[in-house]
């Protein structure tokens, strides 16, 4: 499995060329919630007072997505912005603070980030969850941020994402033990991601 990553760190990383050329900076990243899937990203420009470019940048033009840095072949992928967006929502729009609920009706908690993976996969992976009362075993005084796969089936309804109940029993506290939980480490749950 690639480097996971979280959504939100995605923002303002450098669009770079294979020759080395900076293009851009991410400004959100766009997804397919039903598919689990990054479609592509809005774009600003490089300078310290660029506004958002009207060109953006659709998946199938990501040579790969890094830790330092989304590599594209060149400039000849990004596509018109609009047309990108035209059945897509940003990751901010569509998920972020969505309520997280299993096929039970349990209440998990608010998407806080979305966890996706890196290199060319681009898979919605898991999420960064504020964690309802009620859900994580033991005293809660505050309310803990824990990650949790998105399992294998997730539907969305509205602003609610709706995980499959195993899913919610495999969390992590930090993003390296969720990489462990998903990355099919012996003895951890791999939950089949499609």
């Amino acid at each position: 499995m690639n480097e996971l990553m979280t959504a939100r760190s995605l923002t303002t990383r450098p669009v770079v060329t294979l020759g080395g050329d900076a293009v851009a900076h991410v400004k959100d990243t766009v997804c397919d919630a039903a598919a689990s899937r990054i479609t592509g990203f809005t774009l600003t420009g490089r300078g310290l007072l660029s506004g958002p470019m009207k060109e953006g940048l659709p998946w199938s033009a990501v040579h790969a997505l890094g830790h330092d840095a989304v590599m594209i072949r060149d400039r000849r992928g990004l596509v018109a912005a609009a047309a990108m967006m035209v059945h897509q929502q940003t990751l901010r729009a569509r998920m972020l603070g969505a309520r997280v609920v299993t096929e039970t009706g349990a209440e998990i908690g608010t998407v806080l980030d979305v966890v996706v993976e890196g290199g060319t996969g681009g898979r919605v992976v898991g999420f960064r969850v504020a964690a309802s009362r009620g859900f994580l075993p033991g005293p809660t005084r505050h309310r803990r941020r824990v990650y949790v796969p998105r399992g294998e089936t997730l539907t969305v309804a509205g602003r609610a994402l709706v995980l499959p109940g195993d899913a919610v029993r495999h969390v992590a506290d930090d993003l390296p033990g969720f990489t462990s939980l998903v990355g099919g480490v012996p003895g951890h749950w791999k939950g089949s991601l499609p």
